[in-house]
């Protein structure tokens, strides 16, 4: 069997999770699982062919001993003359501001942190201890809830600049391996709160799962992770080929093709409906949305009559199930709902909401032409992105680094700046990357960690129009 170093390099490598030469920071909390993270990116990296550029530890200020587990960390960096980055976050008074989830609100600040880290270097990646276990877990939670595909997919090796190199390993391992070193690390008692569902599933189902169905559980729901991830790469490119005849997504509502959505496999006709209700609602929506949005399909031909769901109305029009959007009451004047829509690159995506299409196509070279930050067409670095891009709106808290500035600059006062109008800032589009934050603020300027140097390897051409330009 592959020694563990040459089982989490071969992830490494397969999965293609730093670039060459590229440079990883271990997120290190103190426990056991991220202890022998830092030990082990530092043992490969020279085969690996990156440099483990530090750690990064962030303080809950949750538990008594968080300043300890602060401690423990520095000390570790030290020892292994390793640089660290510690920033302390004030992680309950966030979950009472956004009603969010004490784990939610932790997992927030976290990547928050990992993006401020790794943002300002090309090709910087953060690493992160999760392991088959934490994937069979996840796996377990998910299918409790219902989930499809896309979210048995599980922990994804890769989600922007944050890296996850041990999905393959498992904890007794690690342990093993912190052993035979003679590596303590930190216990970190909230692992054990049965509030927490994931500590549940980890000291009571999954035992159970092992003592009474079979010592190999682990194993089992971690492939079955792996097998749903491929699995819903495919169905997503099924549902948008199918989407070209089915849905046809306008500025002010989506029209949807009822006969054609009909005729469509159950897994893709779910599919098709969830996209048309999110693009008229600009809200998520769940398993029984769809399946009263199907109902509605299947009814079509049998008269008049609609429906109303998150966000949007839907009516039936001859063949027809047309999506629009519901005006919120008492909304001010010239107020939208909040949006956000899926760029792919290449490819361009109506924003109705701003009056705009936006588009992105990689290009090669250096741009033809000065292009302004402000204007309406912008380049960035392509190289770290991790497509499909959304566009969205602007939410409280947004924050970037404006092209030529040092430090982060919060959107709301970007705006002030900018003499963007109150009423106004909601219709200005954000192009984001899901991992990495907001790219460019479009008609004002670019993060400047997409900017374009001279030893930039690829690009991306960014562009807003106005609808009425694109016929």
């Amino acid at each position: 069997m592959p020694s563990l170093q040459d089982r989490v390099l071969e992830t490494l490598r397969r999965e293609q999770l730093v670039p060459p030469g590229g440079r990883v920071f271990a997120a290190l909390s103190g426990g056991a699982d991220s202890v022998a993270l830092t030990l082990l990116l530092r043992e490969i990296a020279p085969a690996g062919g990156f440099a483990l550029a530090g750690v990064v530890h962030l303080n809950h200020r949750l538990r008594a001993v968080a300043a300890a587990d602060e401690r423990f960390c520095r000390e570790l960096a030290a020892r292994l003359a390793l640089p660290i980055e510690v920033e302390q976050a004030d992680v309950r008074g966030l979950a009472g501001r956004e009603g969010i989830s004490i784990e939610a609100a932790g997992h927030q600040a976290r990547y928050a942190l990992f993006e401020r880290v790794a943002g300002g270097e090309r090709g910087a990646r953060v690493a992160t201890g999760h392991t088959r276990d934490d994937q069979a877990e996840t796996y377990l939670m998910r299918l409790i809830r219902g989930a499809g595909p896309a979210g048995l997919a599980g922990i994804r090796p890769r989600s922007g600049r944050v890296v996850r190199p041990l999905l393959r390993v498992s904890r007794r391992e690690l342990r093993a391996y912190l052993a035979k070193r003679e590596q303590p690390f930190r216990e970190d008692e909230t692992n054990r709160d049965p509030a927490v569902t994931r500590n549940r599933v980890r000291h009571e189902l999954i035992p159970l799962l092992e003592a009474r169905f079979s010592p190999s559980v682990v194993d089992a729901l971690a492939r079955g992770a792996a097998i749903a991830r491929a699995d819903a790469a495919w169905i997503e490119a099924a549902v948008d080929a199918a989407a070209s005849t089915v849905v046809t997504a306008g500025a002010e509502e989506a029209r949807v093709d009822a006969p054609a959505l009909r005729r469509q496999p159950p897994a893709l006709a779910r599919r098709l409906a969830r996209r048309a209700l999110e693009h008229g609602g600009r809200r998520r929506v769940g398993f029984d949305h769809v399946e009263r949005f199907l109902a509605l399909a299947a009814a079509v031909g049998s008269g008049g009559g609609g429906a109303d769901f998150p966000g949007c109305r839907v009516e039936r029009r001859g063949p027809l199930l047309v999506v629009r959007s519901a005006r919120r009451r008492g909304a001010p004047r010239g107020a939208v709902e909040p949006f956000r829509h899926e760029l792919r690159v290449p490819g361009r995506v109506r924003v109705p909401e701003a009056g705009l299409e936006i588009s992105a196509e990689p290009a090669a070279g250096a741009p033809s032409g000065r292009l302004a930050a402000r204007g309406d067409t912008v380049a960035v670095a392509a190289r770290d992105l991790s497509p499909p891009l959304v566009v969205r709106s602007w939410r409280p808290g947004d924050a970037l680094r404006p092209l030529g500035m040092r430090g982060r600059k919060k959107l709301q006062d970007l705006f002030v700046d900018r003499k963007v109008e109150r009423a106004t800032r909601h219709r200005v589009p954000l192009v984001a990357d899901p991992g990495r934050g907001i790219v460019w603020v479009v008609g004002h300027t670019v993060a400047d960690d997409f900017r374009i140097t001279p030893t930039t390897e690829g690009m991306l051409i960014l562009k807003a129009r106005k609808l009425r330009e694109t016929g």
